[in-house]
C-alpha cells in the first residue's frame, strides 16, 4: 500500500515522567523509551503522515494532588496515598476546602464505580509552563525536524486541566464533568485516529495513560481493524508499583487482537 496513512499517537512524552533528575513522577525506562520514539520518527520520516502528542497539563490545585486534601490534623496526604470513598465519607481524608467535600465524595464514588482506578494522590506533576510539562528534548527535536521536513504540524492535545477529575485517557476524563465539554468523549479525535491505516501508539505511562487511552479507543475502533492498532512495547513503561497493572494491560491488548511490536519493526 504505497500511500498508506501511518500515524503516531505519542502519549505524555514529558520530562516529569522521565527517569531524569528533578522529574516529579519518574518512570523507569522512560528516557530510553522516548529516545526510541525519537529514532522511530526520524527513521519513518515521510512515511509518517500524522503525529499526535498528548500532554498531561495540570496546576497545583487538582483532586489528585496533595494540596487539595488534609487529614484530621491538617496534614496533606503523602504522594501515592490511595483515597477511597470510605476514607472521604468517614472524614479520614477531608477536602482542604470544605465546600468541595460533597463534590469530591461523589467523584471518588464514581471513580470506584468505573472500576478502572482508585484515587491516587500523585506528586504535583506536569505543571503548565514548567520544565516538567515540557516534551523530552530528544523527542522535541525529532518532532520539530519531522515538521520542518514534511511541512506538517504536530497536533498537540492537552488533557488534565480540569481540577475536579483525572484525565488519564487522551479521549475522555475518568469521570465526566457536565459543566466541562473538555472532559467528554472526544469524537473528533477518535475520527482523526480512525483515519489512519496503521496507528502506532507509544508513550508514558503504560500502566495508566497509555492503558486508558487504548482501552477507550477500542470501544470505538472497528473490530475487524484491530491489527491496525500497534502498541510499541519498548516505548512504554509502567509507574513504579503498578507494574502488574501494566503487564495485565499488555495481556488484555494481546487477547483483544492489538498488535504488540517494538520500534525497530517494519510497519
Amino acid at each position: 500500500m504505497p500511500h498508506a496513512k501511518l500515524h503516531l499517537l505519542l502519549i505524555d512524552p514529558q520530562n516529569d515522567f522521565c527517569d531524569l533528575p528533578g522529574a516529579a513522577l519518574p518512570v523507569p525506562g522512560a528516557v530510553a523509551g522516548l529516545q526510541r520514539v525519537a529514532a522511530l520518527i526520524e527513521r519513518l520520516g515521510a512515511r509518517l503522515t500524522a503525529v499526535r502528542v498528548t500532554l498531561d497539563s495540570h496546576q497545583p490545585l487538582h483532586i489528585a494532588h496533595p494540596h487539595g486534601w488534609q487529614d484530621a490534623r491538617g496534614g496533606p496526604p503523602a504522594p501515592f496515598t490511595q483515597i477511597s470513598a470510605d476514607d472521604v465519607a468517614s472524614g479520614r481524608w477531608q477536602t482542604r476546602d470544605p465546600a468541595e467535600h460533597t463534590r469530591a465524595l461523589a467523584y471518588v464514588q464514581a471513580l470506584e464505580a468505573g472500576g478502572r482506578y482508585r484515587l491516587v494522590i500523585w506528586p504535583e506533576h506536569c505543571l503548565v509552563g514548567g520544565w516538567g510539562h515540557g516534551v523530552h528534548q530528544d523527542v522535541h527535536q525529532a518532532l520539530n525536524g519531522w515538521g520542518r521536513q514534511q511541512g506538517r504540524l504536530v497536533e498537540f492535545i492537552a488533557k488534565g486541566g480540569n481540577p475536579h477529575t483525572e484525565h488519564y485517557s487522551a479521549l475522555r476524563a475518568e469521570v465526566l464533568d457536565p459543566a466541562d465539554p473538555g472532559t467528554v468523549v472526544d469524537a473528533g479525535l477518535i475520527a482523526r485516529l480512525q483515519s489512519a491505516d496503521t496507528l502506532l501508539v507509544a508513550g508514558e505511562a503504560l500502566s495508566h495513560c497509555v492503558a486508558s487511552t487504548l482501552r477507550d479507543l477500542l470501544e470505538y475502533w472497528p473490530r475487524e481493524r484491530r491489527q491496525d492498532l500497534v502498541l510499541l512495547t519498548d516505548c512504554s513503561h509502567s509507574v513504579p508499583g503498578f507494574e502488574a497493572q501494566g503487564e495485565a494491560f499488555l495481556a488484555e491488548m494481546r487477547a483483544a487482537g492489538i498488535r504488540l511490536a517494538i520500534s525497530t519493526d517494519e510497519f
